[in-house]
Order: structure tokens, then C-alpha cells, then sequence
């Protein structure tokens, strides 16, 4: 589904991937994406992604960008959730397919992705969520 995020999201930078994900913790992480497959309607699955941008936990809502931290910023994505049971884990296994998806559904609706995804990663309604966002260029 397409999104429109009007706020922009602020992360406290962690620096590499949190080995712990409490519950009520929320995390954004950001990978970029292999030029070529993140342009192909059918990506190579370990070709895809290129390097991990950034990990970053939740901070306060404040309205602005305190210093040192990252974002989730407003614009328009290409969006997907999905929900897991069980203990909180998270590697690249469990979401790349659905990445992959979404891409595969943007260029086939036309859309001009860039060549990033964000990850969100929280717990809600008593469990863990993943939310992928694909942004859509301009």
C-alpha cells in the first residue's frame, strides 16, 4: 500500500544492531539497496541488499531534529507490516522476501523507488511488528 508520512520520525543512533528488543522498544533501521536489483521486477534475493545505513532506537517526539539523531523522514512510501508471534528476533530473513514483494508490486504499479528501505521494528497490540518503507521518488 502507498503512504503518505507527514511527521518525520526521530531514532537515537545505535550504531550497529541491538542484540535485545524489549518489549515497548521501537527500532528503525536503514539498508541501501544494490542499484541494479532494486530496479528489477524480479531482484536476485542475495544480490539485494547492499549495506546497512543505520540502527537507531526510539527517542521522544520533540517536532524537531534533536542533534545525533536519525529519522524516518515525512514523504511518500511503499508500505508493508507484518506481524510476529513468538519472542522478539530480527535478521534480514524474516522481512527481505516481503521487501523484495514490494518492490516487485511498486515497479509493476509504475512507481520510481529509491534504492533504501527502512525498517520499523515495535511492539504493538501485545506483539512485534515489522513495517517496511519503500520510498517513492517525486
Amino acid at each position: 500500500m502507498k503512504l503518505k508520512l507527514c511527521a518525520p520520525l526521530f531514532y537515537e543512533s545505535t550504531g550497529n544492531l541491538p542484540c535485545e528488543f524489549p518489549e515497548n522498544a521501537e527500532f528503525l533501521f536503514c539498508y541501501g539497496l544494490n542499484s541494479a536489483q532494486s530496479r528489477s521486477i524480479e531482484p536476485e534475493r542475495g544480490l539485494f541488499l547492499d549495506n546497512l545505513l543505520f540502527s537507531a532506537r526510539k527517542t521522544a517526539d520533540s517536532g524537531v531534529n534533536p542533534a545525533g539523531t536519525v529519522q524516518l523522514p515525512a514523504g511518500n512510501y511503499l508500505f508493508a507490516q507484518y506481524r510476529r508471534s513468538g519472542p522478539p528476533a530480527f535478521n534480514s530473513e524474516e522481512w527481505l522476501d516481503l521487501a523484495i514483494e514490494q518492490q516487485k508490486d511498486g515497479l509493476w504499479e509504475r512507481h520510481k523507488l529509491e534504492s533504501m528501505v527502512y525498517i520499523r521494528y515495535l511492539y504493538e497490540d501485545g506483539g512485534f511488528a515489522t513495517q517496511l518503507f519503500r520510498p517513492v521518488e517525486s
